[in-house]
């Protein structure tokens, strides 16, 4: 919906109803939205990962990895990971100071 329209409403919010609908929505159209974006939207992988127990890759900031099996979720994407495997790479420096060769690290979580 576009912020035009929605102005064009909040103004004439007297003569229409629809602002308040599409502004306040019930408790019922929110659970409506939140299933509908836990089985359609990008939700629905992690949907499918807990249910199947299958392992997720998550990239995250700091340029790390996170392989692991994913228990629960919420719609802010804060997750519940078991068996987390977690992966990233450093990058040494040689007594000279100059950058040395990449290594590979990686560490286990059970819980997180």
């Amino acid at each position: 919906m576009s912020s035009n329209y929605l102005r064009f409403l909040s103004r004439h919010s007297s003569v229409c109803p629809l602002y308040h609908l599409l502004t306040h929505p019930s408790e019922y159209e929110i659970a409506q939205l939140e299933e509908y974006e836990f089985t359609s939207g990008p939700l629905s992988i992690l949907q499918t990962a807990v249910r199947s127990h299958t392992q997720v890759l998550v990239s995250c900031r700091n340029n790390r990895k996170l392989l692991a099996r994913v228990k629960a979720f919420d719609r802010h994407c804060n997750m519940v990971l078991e068996n987390v495997k977690e992966m990233w790479t450093e990058v040494p420096r040689k007594a000279d100071g100059s950058k040395g060769r990449q290594i590979n690290k990686d560490r286990f979580i059970s819980k997180m």
